[in-house]
């Protein structure tokens, strides 16, 4: 392979709202260059998990570096794919700094969505080149200049300046446009410089090989590396010597070394994946304090706690696939929590649902894992006297104490962008309204197109907001939101009894207007998921030790007289009485247990 000058290397991603084609103008990139022969090429080649090709949505951030020849230079083009679902900006973040360049595409046929604002502005904040362009414009329902018109006011809008600059229009799937777009990448998005003599080393990404200890996915802003160089991670202070450097292509690729500017893989041998974190900075010689700023760590937005359903011994293999799984998904956290009720488990965090639903997944497919998942909730700040001193604390809905204990009880607000179809913004706009939605404002991009804004509670958009926004919206609203900061809120705690016993993981926090009708409307859902048992169960929501509302669910009966034929009634009725006494003895005795699907089940409104 010939030797690449640094002026010669492009770094760029592609940014957009889920389902806009990413993926698939990765696959033509990749045709295009040869990077991987016709005869080997899938759909998604770039999208490596299972769950990726089943959803048709990437999760993981994915690099991978071509060769080009343009004009009779060699060029070498490092790519990284992101994700486009709101849950996964963080990845987009990481992705971000670590290139020069962004290619952000829009569907033709959907125009500009959430997400594609949310991640543009995470672009430009790095001062990234902006390349626009349209994809899918060989489908018939493409609205090619209606499409541009709105990419063009977005762009402006947010750039605070008017944008003369082509929008490329293309097709993933034909090709059509592809190599002008690529061309484009070459001409407009500006080399690397290297900052220093010495190895500066960004680690974007992370994933951990049994032979090779963790393999950090780096970008080198200074220096070189190679096998056998001393290395130390800048934050941990850890010392290591690299076995192995090499590409993306898109497998593992070892190469001789490492330069400046180039994204690749360092191998560090480390069995214990704390010592490498995302965000950190690997340098070289050993006595250089250069570290780089990281990208901030995120914040976890949703909580739930995951405790094993299986065997006792379940608990080490969980513990053992959080820690596995945070290695290549820096948002997750996970700390250790016990219930009385459910045993050992871990208290999660996640950006929101969707990425507590693919973790789950995950746990379940890669590790064969049977899990209980408690209610999902978000983060509550509390004031706490304490031998005269007040603080503030963080807490979620199980760790929550009674309500009375409180002094106050702060919760986040989120700003919520929605982008909705104008015939559709009267049905959303109702759907907000009956969210505790604050409005903001409204925007239109286009005749067709509004943005509208508002403030609300997380609490109130993390469970099925979205599936709700896509309902009434015939599945073409998008929405986008970001942390604002913790507002007082008059709120308590509500938790839920089977058969006279606490179930933590049913314990919410609500607002103490809307207590009765949550406590009830939560009585009634479980009552159509609990299965029956042999005695009659009572559920019941409480509220400080009151019971606020209840359901009970009838006892299976078996017919302990169907044996019999006529006779004396009393027979009938001594068995039935017989019958009876058992049930009243094995509700004094008996415990319910309840299966895995009533706590997934119960999660939804």
């Amino acid at each position: 392979m010939a030797v690449i000058l640094m002026q010669n290397i492009r770094n760029f991603c592609i940014i957009a709202h889920i389902d806009h084609g990413k993926s698939t103008l990765a696959d033509r990139f990749l045709e295009l260059t040869g990077t991987i022969e016709k005869r080997k090429m899938k759909e998604q080649v770039l999208d490596q998990m299972e769950l990726e090709r089943e959803r048709g949505i990437t999760i993981k951030l994915q690099p991978v570096t071509m060769n080009y020849k343009l004009d009779g230079q060699d060029y070498q083009l490092n790519l990284i794919d992101t994700p486009g679902h709101v849950d996964f900006s963080y990845e987009v973040s990481r992705s971000l700094a670590a290139v020069e360049g962004a290619i952000l595409l829009v569907d033709a046929t959907k125009g500009v969505q959430a997400q594609t604002l949310a991640n543009l502005q995470l672009a430009l904040n790095q001062k990234l080149t902006i390349i626009p362009a349209l994809n899918k414009i060989d489908l018939p329902s493409a609205q090619i200049e209606e499409a541009e018109l709105e990419v063009r006011t977005t762009l402006e809008s947010l750039m605070g300046e008017k944008f003369d600059g082509e929008v490329f229009k293309i097709s993933g799937k034909t090709g059509q446009g592809v190599p002008e777009l690529l061309e484009a990448v070459i001409a407009k998005v500006a080399p690397p410089q290297a900052k220093e003599q010495k190895l500066q080393a960004l680690i974007f990404d992370s994933a951990y090989d049994s032979f090779k200890g963790v393999i950090a996915y780096v970008r080198l802003f200074g220096g070189a590396a190679k096998a056998g160089q001393k290395i130390k991670m800048a934050a941990f202070k850890k010392e290591v010597e690299i076995l192995e450097v090499g590409l993306f292509h898109p497998a593992l690729t070892k190469m001789p070394s490492l330069g400046a500017g180039q994204i690749g893989y360092i191998a560090t041998g480390l069995k214990d994946i704390s010592f490498c974190r995302v965000g950190d900075t690997i340098i070289s010689p050993l006595e250089s304090a250069l570290a780089l700023p990281g990208y901030k760590e995120p914040d976890p937005m949703v909580f739930a706690s995951f405790y094993p359903a299986g065997e006792d011994d379940d608990f080490e293999l969980l513990k053992d696939a959080l820690a596995k799984l945070s290695l290549s998904d820096s948002s997750l956290t996970f700390e250790l929590e016990s219930s009385e009720a459910l045993g050992r488990g871990f208290k999660c965090g996640f950006l929101g649902m969707l990425h507590l639903e693919i973790v789950s997944e995950r746990l379940k497919r890669e590790y064969n894992l049977e899990l209980l998942i408690t209610t999902p909730s978000v983060a509550y700040e509390i004031l706490e006297k304490t031998r005269g001193a007040e603080i503030k604390i963080i807490k979620t809905a199980q760790e929550m104490p009674d309500a009375h204990l409180l002094e106050y009880i702060k919760e986040p607000w989120v700003k919520l962008e929605i982008i909705t179809p104008a015939s559709f913004m009267g049905a959303v706009m109702k759907l907000a309204e009956g969210s505790s939605c604050v409005f903001l404002n409204t925007t239109f991009l286009s005749q067709e197109r509004v943005v509208l804004e508002y403030e609300v509670p997380l609490r109130e958009i993390i469970v099925d907001f979205y599936d709700k926004l896509k309902s009434v919206s015939s599945g073409y609203a998008s929405m986008s939101y970001e942390l604002t900061g913790y507002r007082e809120a008059d709120l308590v705690r509500l938790d839920v009894l089977i058969a006279g016993e606490m179930v933590e993981a049913f314990s919410r926090v609500v607002p103490k207007k809307k207590a009765e009708s949550e406590g009830r409307a939560l009585v009634e859902r479980l009552k159509e998921v609990v299965p029956k048992q042999m005695f009659t169960v009572a559920l019941q929501a409480v509220l400080g030790g009151k019971i606020v509302a209840r359901e009970t669910i009838s006892a299976m009966r078996k017919d302990v007289t169907g044996y019999l034929y006529g006779g004396d009634v009393t027979r009938k009725r001594k068995l039935l009485e017989k019958q009876k006494k058992g049930k009243k003895k094995m509700k004094t005795l008996g415990k319910v247990n309840i299966p895995q699907d009533v706590f997934l089940k119960a999660l939804k409104k």
